[in-house]
C-alpha cells in the first residue's frame, strides 16, 4: 500500500466519522465552551495582527467579528 492510498484511506475515514457525528460536532461548535475558547483565540490573533499591521485595526476587528459569529453561541 502506497502513501497516497494510505492518506486517501485516512481522509475517507475522517469524512465518514464527520458524517456520522456532524450533529454532535455542530452542537459542540455552538456551545458556551466553544464561545469562550474561540473568543480568547480570536482576541489573541486580532491583537497580534494589529501589532503587525496597526493601520488595519478596523479591518482586523471586522474580520474577527465575522469569525466570532461562525463559532460559539453569541
Amino acid at each position: 500500500m502506497g502513501i497516497e492510498e494510505t492518506v486517501g484511506n485516512a481522509v475517507n475515514k475522517g469524512k465518514d466519522l464527520y458524517e456520522q457525528n456532524k450533529d454532535k460536532i455542530a452542537e459542540a461548535v455552538k456551545s458556551d465552551q466553544a464561545e469562550d475558547i474561540s473568543d480568547k483565540v480570536l482576541d489573541g490573533v486580532a491583537d497580534f495582527a494589529k501589532k503587525i499591521a496597526p493601520g488595519a485595526a478596523d479591518k482586523i476587528d471586522e474580520i474577527r467579528d465575522q469569525a466570532d459569529k461562525a463559532i460559539g453561541n453569541e
